[in-house]
């Protein structure tokens, strides 16, 4: 069976008759817009970029403020306290001044008290001269440190051993050391014997009453 061919119809024909000026004008004008927008873009940006860093420059001087008035409250509180300041100052000046005035503290009865007990009977002790030793050493031993150096003077009716006798006296408490030094006759009782005690006795001996670095 034989198709029958029917003519194609092209459509209506266009002419553009605009001219060439003319579709470069509005190119132009297309462009121009398109830079405008994005000029005012970049300024709307920059604007936002410099609004922001106004307020984070306002917050810190915000802070800044905040913290110089805190500061100079404390100032204004250390000034009022600058007296208590001073007296504990003075105070630990003092303080420190005792420790080391007061460093070979002891007392009197425990010192004598050793002697005469390492004595023995019918002995006398009338009289001594005594040199006060430095103070303790941090970190020394006061068992070997000198604390008390002097000689003591002892009258008996009869003569003693003077051997034993400094035997005796070298074991009494706080002694480190001793010999005897000198017999005479005595001086003060017609018959008796006056003899001289070189002793030696430890930092075992003081106080430590005024040390700071003892707690009381």
């Amino acid at each position: 069976m034989a198709r029958r061919l029917e003519p194609a119809y092209a459509g209506v024909p266009r002419v553009n008759l605009m001219p060439r000026s003319e579709t470069d004008r509005r190119e132009r004008e297309a462009l121009g817009r398109k830079w405008m927008w994005g000029v005012l873009g970049a300024i709307l940006v920059a604007c936002m970029i410099i609004a922001a860093a106004f307020g984070l420059t306002w917050v810190a001087n915000e802070r800044l403020a905040a913290e110089q008035a805190q500061t100079n409250q404390l100032v204004t509180e250390l000034v009022g306290l600058s007296d208590v300041s001073g007296a504990l100052a003075s105070q630990r000046e003092l303080t420190q001044f005792r420790a080391q005035a007061m460093g070979s503290d002891f007392a009197w009865a425990p010192v004598i008290g050793a002697v005469t007990s390492a004595l023995p009977g019918g002995t006398t002790l009338t009289g001594f001269d005594v040199t006060s030793g430095g103070n303790p050493v941090t970190g020394s031993d006061p068992k070997t440190a000198v604390g008390l150096v002097g000689t003591f003077t002892v009258n008996s009716a009869t003569p003693l051993d003077m051997a034993s006798t400094v035997r005796a006296v070298r074991g009494a408490s706080g002694v480190m050391a001793a010999d005897g030094m000198a017999v005479t006759a005595s001086n003060v009782v017609v018959g008796q014997y006056q003899y001289e005690l070189s002793v030696t006795f430890n930092q075992t001996i003081y106080s430590g009453q005024y040390d700071t670095k003892v707690a009381k």
